[in-house]
């Protein structure tokens, strides 16, 4: 047997492809789902965060600014690990799919909640004044003219850090989630073979380019643009 077709019996064996294809299909719905629930729960509540940022109520700041440094400095592994081996000592019992929702959600709220701050910031205070001596409130001031423009001016970064912090998913196999990477690494015990962790690879591909060329995408359509 040459050095190729060896290669090829372990890495690409078509008959253990064709095997687990289905229970890997099966992990790539989990995946798929859990990204969705990430990416709208972590974009959402760092949205959340900024807007009550602008309040200024120093209290209310301080808690916040506690909570995103903790988050942006601990590895995600380290904040799963934390919440689904720490919270049953004190009775809370959560299953491993909520727990990685969780887990990257609070993560992605941490540095979305930066960049959406970062592009509040940027609007200059003038058009604060502005808007409040046509009559708007404050709410309004900031629903209707300071959230567009910081939203616009985040795009860019935010879509890179989600794309990063989706990728974490397949922490999840650390905890017995039974996503892409988790059914991949099963089957190969069960197999005595590599294919499945390529095949399991090659969805992961299939998942998140289209996710790369659709933040691209946002980027030239609503990203701001310099002139």
């Amino acid at each position: 047997m040459s050095n190729w077709d060896r290669f090829v019996a372990t890495f690409l064996d078509a008959s253990i492809a064709v095997h687990y294809l289905p229970d890997l299909l099966a992990g790539a719905a989990i995946t798929l789902l859990l990204g969705i629930a990430v990416v709208a729960t972590g974009i959402g509540l760092g949205l959340a965060l900024a807007s009550l940022r602008t309040l200024n109520w120093r209290p209310l700041n301080v808690l916040m600014i506690i909570f995103i440094d903790i988050c942006r400095a601990l590895p995600p592994l380290v904040i799963i690990l934390i919440i689904f081996f720490g919270l049953p000592n004190i009775g809370i019992v959560l299953p491993s799919f909520m727990v990685l929702w969780l887990s990257l959600s609070a993560v992605l709220a941490a540095f979305s909640e930066e960049v959406f701050w970062a592009g509040i910031t940027s609007v200059p205070p003038g058009q604060w004044m502005a808007a409040r001596s046509t009559g708007l409130s404050r709410g309004q001031t900031l629903l209707y003219v300071v959230l567009p423009q910081a939203v616009r001016l985040a795009i860019p970064p935010l879509t890179n850090r989600t794309i990063s912090i989706t990728k974490n998913l397949a922490l999840g196999s650390a905890i017995g989630v039974n996503e892409i990477l988790g059914r991949a690494m099963s089957a190969q015990a069960f197999s005595f073979n590599a294919t499945p962790l390529v095949l399991g690879a090659f969805l992961y591909v299939l998942l998140f380019v289209p996710l790369v060329v659709a933040s691209r995408w946002l980027e030239r359509q609503y990203g701001w643009r310099r002139v």
